[in-house]
């Protein structure tokens, strides 16, 4: 309660200075008018954060949850489109996969997958 009657009286004399007397200041008008201010900056923070930054996070935790859980004979897909079976699993970056009727291998980095099509056995 103390805090708030200070917030007050701040308010009040910031309000003062400002105004040089020429309009009436009480303490509440003073804080209704600092509130006025703040809430709209505040709601655009509160919007950005359940609209744009926690659905990002979840999206790539759900990323790399399905990154870590290649296997050997998992078909993947990379964000080029280009669909395979991994072969071989090196370091942690780089999959070998086998692609087409000619079983063309290919070296990709981990970073390149889009998507897990199918679970090995």
């Amino acid at each position: 309660m103390q805090f708030f009657n200070r917030l007050l009286m701040l308010a009040t004399d910031v309000a003062g200075e400002v105004d040089n007397g020429l309009t009436d200041t009480s303490p509440y008008a003073s804080l209704i008018s600092a509130l006025t201010t703040f809430l709209p900056i505040v709601l655009i923070v509160v919007v950005f954060y359940f609209f744009i930054i926690r659905p990002q996070k979840k999206q790539e935790k759900e990323k790399q949850k399905m990154l870590n859980s290649i296997e050997i004979g998992d078909t993947v897909t990379t964000i080029g489109g280009i669909t395979g079976v991994v072969r071989q699993i090196k370091d942690d970056e780089i999959y070998i996969i086998e692609t087409g009727a000619d079983k063309n291998r290919i070296s990709i980095r981990k970073w390149a997958l889009q998507s897990k099509d199918t679970i090995s056995e």
